[in-house]
């Protein structure tokens, strides 16, 4: 199978009581093995069985009509799902590391006026999606949102953070109350790695 669920760091009792290990359980060895399951379906026999899921997302128009949604859908699951677990945290948060730090403060003012507005994408994206710290082709950071398991790579962005606001990455926690998931998640985040996506990215873009 060319694309595979890729398997935790931590256990999933982990990040608790931030998120409960029901939930990650069930987001990581059902969720994201569907979207692994369906997007080997719509590859398989094609050029795009031995790509880079990136890859594949960056050119996401030259994927044929009659698996392009399939594969939109699906690979964006997998790579969103992909970056999340990386991106998270047992143990508590660490500070942002420079020169992501540094980036920030410079946009935004403070850490505190970013987080809210990661945090206001995500509570005001209607129905399913995710909330996105992104830098786009120049190297300036944006916060957006996406719809479903639309990633930002299709638009030519390099997500550097990514927060699932699908339901059943909160819902058995926080039921309907997204924007306390969103407060908490900072307590999870692993900013060694979310530094290193940002160098990462910088380095692609000069």
């Amino acid at each position: 199978m060319p694309f595979e669920v890729p398997e935790l760091e931590y256990g999933f009792d982990a990040l608790e009581p931030h998120i409960d290990a029901k939930t990650m359980e069930i987001h990581h060895d059902k969720h994201h093995a569907a979207y692994v399951a369906k997007l080997n379906d719509a590859v398989a026999g094609t050029e795009f069985e031995n790509m880079e899921i990136g890859d594949i997302l960056r050119n996401i128009g030259d994927v044929p009509e009659s698996i392009r949604t399939a594969v939109r859908n699906n690979g964006g699951g997998h790579a969103n799902h992909t970056l999340f677990w990386e991106t998270l945290k047992p143990g508590g948060p660490e500070d942002i590391v420079d020169p992501l730090k540094h980036a920030i403060v410079s946009q935004w003012g403070t850490i505190d006026a970013w987080k809210k507005e990661l945090e206001q994408a995500g509570a005001t994206r209607f129905g399913s999606g995710w909330a996105w710290l992104v830098m786009d082709k120049d190297g300036k950071l944006k916060v957006l949102s996406t719809a479903n398991q639309d990633s930002p790579l299709m638009d030519g962005m390099t997500p550097i953070l990514g927060v699932d606001v699908w339901e059943h990455a909160y819902y058995l926690n926080y039921q309907n109350r997204r924007p306390d998931y969103l407060a908490a998640i900072w307590k999870v985040i692993n900013w060694d790695v979310v530094g290193k996506k940002y160098q990462e990215a910088l380095e692609r873009v000069k």
